[in-house]
């Protein structure tokens, strides 16, 4: 299994995160998935993929070529994919994965787990996508989504279309013991000849 994990770059945060991160890459590794990331040797992206490196595990890197000039791409991964374009760098990202975990982050990664939901509300995929809330972390999105759903932005399947782990143990149960959940966003429509009310 590819496991795509998504997070921060930035190393100003706390400890926490960071070694959770790192402890996350290691089990992994440790139970023979590859580990699918961003190709960053800093933040999370760097804490993960030590932990998977250490541990022996297989790493697919993903990278936009900028970021080679910049010196900030993790130099020991087993797969180091390069690309032209941010949008290419996700693209392939998302197409490897075969689960999705949401680590703690900022504009990237939240751009990266909008995404991936937006393309699983749309059936485009059906595969697993997990927030790892570490500290609570995402307590104050998860509640803006609630209130999406309270306003009739989003219908409250949108929220079954991911899961919520707040310990390592709950990730790999989540992904170990995963039932693909899909809706039909355009279900209110009607067929053709019936009346949309």
């Amino acid at each position: 299994m590819n496991i795509c994990v998504f997070g921060s770059s930035s190393e100003q945060i706390d400890k926490i995160y960071l070694e959770s991160a790192e402890h996350l890459g290691k089990r992994i590794a440790e139970k023979g998935y590859n580990l699918v990331f961003g190709a960053g040797k800093y933040g999370i992206m760097g804490a993960s993929v030590r932990g998977a490196y250490n541990a022996g595990g297989y790493t697919i890197g993903v990278t936009p070529d900028f970021f080679i000039d910049v010196g900030v791409v993790f130099d020991k991964c087993s797969e180091l994919i390069v690309t032209d374009t941010m949008r290419e760098r996700k693209g392939i990202m998302e197409d490897k994965a075969d689960a999705f975990v949401i680590c703690a982050g900022g504009m990237g990664t939240f751009e990266e787990f909008f995404e991936v939901l937006t393309l699983k509300q749309l059936n485009r995929h059906t595969k697993p996508i997990i927030i790892y809330n570490v500290k609570g972390y995402y307590n104050s999105m998860l509640a803006m989504l609630d209130n999406a759903v309270s306003e009739k932005f989003m219908t409250n399947a949108c929220n079954r279309l991911y899961t919520i782990a707040d310990t390592e143990d709950e990730v790999f149960n989540q992904l170990e013991n995963y039932v693909p959940f899909t809706y039909n966003k355009y279900g209110f429509l009607k067929k053709d000849g019936e009346q949309n009310g």
